[in-house]
């Protein structure tokens, strides 16, 4: 009995350590990622390996830019398709998670109510594919960078990681990939495109759009206007 109960007392303290390291590393690391481009996302690891592990070709294209960089009406227009109140919650949107089940409950679809900031800290930090132990992870490094980062910092490396097409990650990519132009010469039109695109990037083009994709441009930049135009984003520096 008492050798059970030393090996419970070991386990035990080993689970201890084990998670005291992983909340030191994980602090520590988004400590970095706040000032530190990050040189690869682990959606962006995860496509490479997988690649490798079946044979296929893979060519990464990921541009960073700093924020100022960026096209503000691209800043706007993924607001406004993918977070309205981007600006407003601490990470998890749980008026927004309401007004979903609401509708599921009157008949409607069950829509998912993920956050720029959820969307940033799986990309960056998780896997792909859904579980409670990701999901779990996925709330844990949400709250961290909404604890440690500016708001535009998350927007910022959102749009640096986020998939638009096979290898092609983060925005300035995605613009030279799609339009051949800079990311800070996108036109509204072309903004509200790659934002329609994002919630299923390896199906649909920005370039030869579907009508589903067309229509969900036409009513993201009604959302930009409704929004008050780039002008918004000031509402990200307090």
């Amino acid at each position: 009995m008492s050798g059970i109960k030393t090996v419970a007392t070991l386990l035990k303290r080993w689970l201890i350590r084990a998670l005291l390291t992983f909340v030191v590393l994980s602090i520590a690391l988004v400590l970095v990622f706040r000032v530190v481009p990050p040189p690869r996302s682990m959606v962006m690891l995860e496509r490479q390996i997988s690649a490798s592990l079946e044979s296929r070709p893979f060519t990464l294209n990921y541009q960073w830019r700093a924020y100022d960089a960026l096209s503000d009406q691209a800043k706007l227009a993924v607001i406004a398709s993918e977070d309205q109140r981007f600006p407003f919650h601490y990470g998890i949107d749980f008026k927004q998670i309401r007004a979903s089940i609401d509708r599921w409950v009157d008949g409607g679809s069950l829509r998912g109510a993920s956050t720029i900031s959820q969307q940033t800290a799986r990309n960056l930090f998780l896997w792909t594919g859904r579980s409670w132990v990701r999901k779990g992870l996925e709330v844990w490094f949400t709250g961290l960078i909404e604890l440690l980062w500016p708001k535009q910092r998350i927007l910022e490396v959102y749009l640096n990681i986020a998939e638009w097409d096979a290898g092609v990650f983060g925005l300035e990519a995605a613009s030279q990939h799609y339009f051949n132009r800079s990311s800070s010469r996108l036109t509204p039109s072309q903004a509200a495109r790659l934002a329609a695109v994002l919630p299923a990037p390896d199906a649909w083009s920005p370039v030869a759009p579907s009508a589903r994709v067309s229509r969900r441009a036409v009513w993201i930049q009604g959302q930009m206007r409704q929004l008050g135009g780039t002008r918004y984003l000031e509402t990200l520096e307090h």
